[in-house]
């Protein structure tokens, strides 16, 4: 299965000179819990809910007086449409994110999430079954030839 086979498409964006008042919105205002940050209309980080929180309680000022810049993640870690899902799993485990934004060049085209993995988690499986079940033909084929 491939990243583009379930990610989401709906991208939420934020200026890196915006505050993070203004990213908490659009993350309520679109029900999602990431933004994707700008510069220059190129991706320049990521913003979540975690970060929001996080900045909003080390540094006990209002969310109105804190730029995004400081505290979303960058650079971004990403995936291509292209790539296995097991590949962008494992990529998320090693660098320890929840999201991984989906590139092509410098443009997000979409977003692959853990939700968007626990969605799909009966695809996997029967993927899984469907090679598992090849594998046993092609031993039950190798056999009847010798």
């Amino acid at each position: 299965m491939r990243v583009k086979d379930i990610m989401s498409t709906d991208i939420v964006t934020c200026d890196v000179g915006a505050t993070l008042q203004t990213a908490v919105e659009r993350m309520l205002t679109n029900d999602v819990g990431s933004v994707i940050v700008t510069r220059d209309g190129d991706p320049f980080g990521i913003l979540t809910q975690t970060d929001a929180l996080h900045a909003g309680a080390v540094t006990e000022r209002p969310f109105p007086e804190i730029p995004v810049e400081r505290v979303a993640s960058h650079p971004l870690v990403t995936a291509t449409k292209s790539e296995t899902v097991r590949s962008a799993i494992d990529r998320m485990q090693t660098k320890r994110v929840k999201r991984l934004p989906v590139v092509e060049g410098l443009e997000v085209v979409g977003i692959l999430t853990q939700s968007d993995i626990n969605a799909h988690f009966h695809s996997f499986i029967r993927e899984a079954h469907a090679l598992e079940q090849r594998q046993e033909s092609w031993s039950s084929e190798d056999r009847f030839e010798e």
